[in-house]
C-alpha cells in the first residue's frame, strides 16, 4: 500500500516567486540575526552569491549559518530553471569510483541532515524510497509481462528484467523547487541572507581581489568574495568562459497527476525503453512523489541556452516521446488517467571533462565559481555549498577535498598545451 499523499507549501517572500522581469529591486532584510557590526570588532565578510539554484542557495545557506553577511543575487526567480524542474533524486554511491564519490557521499548524508533540521518529509517531499530498473518495450497493445512479481502493481505496462538498484538505505528524493526555497526562506529568516533580483554584470576587482559585482543598469554591491553558481550561464560569462568551457543539455520532463495516487507506491525506475519504430533505447526516469504526482524525465540534447531562464519551453517530439514512455508503463499514468500537470525543459551545466568546477579562480582573490554539476546538482548541492563556505571562509573546505575540481585545472591543461 502506498503512504499517505502528502501536501506541500512553502510561503514566500514576493521576491522569491516566479517573475517574468529581471529588474533588479531593493535588497531586503527580513531578520535581525545579523545586528550592526560593532566598528571595533572584526568586520564580518561580505559574500555575494550569483545565481539562485540548488548549488547558490546552498552555498548562501552555510556561507550565512557560519557567519558571513550574504547577498543572494539571482536574474528571475529562486529555483526558476534546472534546480526547480529537476527529478531530486538521490543516490549515496552511484558515483562510487569516479572523481564524485566523496562529493555524493558526504552531501546524501547531508541532504538526510537537512531533511532532519528543516522538516524535509513535510516541506519538501524528502523520502528515502527504492529504486528499480526496467526494461520496457513500447507497442500498440500494452500486455502486461508475466511473473514480475519484483515490480510494484502499479507498473502493469510490458516492462521486463527488473532490478532492484537502490534501496532505502542507498537511494532518497527530494521536491527540487521546495527543497530550494525551504532553505533559502531559512537562510532568510534565521540567518539575515538577502536576496536581490537582477542580472549580473560584471565581478568588481580591484588589485587583484574582488571588491563588488555591479548589476545591470549599474548599481554596485560591495562584496569581499563572490561565488558564480550561475549553471549553464556560466558559460556566457566572459570571466569564466575564457578559462573553461560550460555548455548546456537540454532535458525535457512531464509532471502527471494520476486519478488514483494513492495506488502509486514509492519506487523510482530506471528504463532502458525501446520505441515502437525501433532505434536505439532510450535511457527515461520516472520518479513518483509524496505530493501524488509523477514526474518523468529524459530525452536530453545539446541545444542553445536563451539568456533568460523564463523563455526555456520544451521540444513537442520529446514531450510526447515522454507521454509514450509513461503510457507504456502504468495504466495508471496512461493520457485519460492522468492529468498533465507540466511539460517543460532545463539546462544542466555540463564541463568537458565531466566534472564540476568548484574552486576558486587563478589570478582573482576572492573570485569562486560552483557549475557544471550536469545531472547530480540536486545530490551534490548541500555538500558544495558547505565545502564553498569552508573554502570562502576558512581558506580550505574539510567536508569534501576540492582539489580535484579546482579551476586551475583548466590552467595546468592549457599550459601543457603550449608546451607541445
Amino acid at each position: 500500500m502506498a503512504p499517505p499523499l502528502l501536501s506541500f507549501r512553502v510561503t514566500l517572500p514576493p521576491f522569491l516567486r516566479p517573475t517574468r522581469t529581471a529588474e533588479p529591486t531593493p535588497i531586503r532584510s527580513f531578520s535581525s540575526a545579523s545586528p550592526p557590526m560593532d566598528p571595533h570588532s572584526h568586520p564580518k565578510p561580505r559574500v555575494v552569491v550569483c545565481g539562485g539554484g540548488v548549488i547558490g542557495v546552498c552555498t548562501a545557506y552555510f556561507l550565512a549559518k557560519n557567519g558571513a553577511v550574504v547577498t543572494l543575487v539571482e536574474k528571475s526567480s529562486v529555483a526558476c530553471a534546472a534546480s526547480g524542474k529537476a527529478g531530486g533524486f538521490l543516490a549515496l554511491d552511484w558515483c562510487d569510483g569516479g572523481p564524485l564519490e566523496s562529493l555524493a557521499r558526504a552531501s546524501f548524508n547531508l541532504h538526510r541532515s537537512l531533511a532532519h533540521e528543516l522538516d524535509g518529509p513535510a516541506s519538501y517531499g524528502y523520502r528515502p524510497l527504492n529504486t528499480l530498473s526496467l526494461t520496457v518495450t513500447e507497442s500498440q497493445t500494452s500486455k502486461p509481462h508475466s511473473g514480475k512479481s519484483d515490480l510494484p502493481d502499479w507498473v502493469d505496462g510490458p516492462g521486463r528484467s527488473p532490478r532492484t538498484i537502490g534501496t532505502t538505505a542507498t537511494t532518497a528524493q527530494v521536491h527540487p523547487q521546495l527543497f530550494c526555497r525551504t532553505l533559502i526562506s531559512k537562510a532568510i529568516e534565521d540567518y539575515g541572507v538577502q536576496v536581490v533580483i537582477g542580472k549580473l554584470e560584471e565581478v568588481g576587482v580591484v588589485e587583484g581581489r574582488v571588491d563588488s559585482v555591479v548589476l545591470e543598469g549599474g548599481r554596485a554591491i560591495n562584496s569581499d568574495a563572490v561565488v558564480l553558481a550561475l549553471g549553464p550561464w556560466c558559460g556566457k560569462f566572459e570571466l569564466l568562459s575564457s578559462l573553461f568551457r560550460v555548455y548546456g543539455l537540454k532535458a525535457h520532463s512531464i509532471v502527471l497527476r494520476p486519478k488514483e495516487p494513492e495506488a502509486i507506491t514509492p519506487h523510482a525506475l530506471f528504463l532502458s525503453y525501446y520505441p515502437a519504430q525501433g532505434g536505439k533505447p532510450l535511457d527515461p526516469e520516472v520518479y513518483p512523489r509524496p505530493t501524488g504526482e509523477v514526474y518523468i524525465c529524459g530525452m536530453s540534447s545539446q541545444a542553445e541556452i536563451p539568456d533568460n531562464p523564463e523563455e526555456i519551453v520544451g521540444n513537442l517530439e520529446s514531450i510526447e516521446a515522454l507521454k509514450r514512455v509513461a503510457n507504456s508503463v502504468s495504466s495508471h499514468l496512461r493520457e485519460g488517467e492522468a492529468e498533465v500537470k507540466a511539460q517543460q525543459a532545463c539546462f544542466l551545466p555540463c564541463t568537458d571533462d565531466g566534472a564540476p568546477v568548484i574552486g576558486e579562480l587563478p589570478g582573482i582573490k576572492g573570485c569562486y565559481v560552483a557549475t557544471g554539476h550536469n545531472c547530480w546538482g540536486i545530490l551534490n548541492g548541500p555538500a558544495t555549498g558547505a565545502a564553498m563556505a569552508e573554502l570562502v571562509l576558512d581558506g580550505q573546505a574539510s567536508i569534501v577535498d576540492l582539489t580535484r575540481f579546482s579551476p586551475a585545472r583548466f590552467v595546468t591543461i592549457a599550459k601543457k598545451g603550449l608546451r607541445r
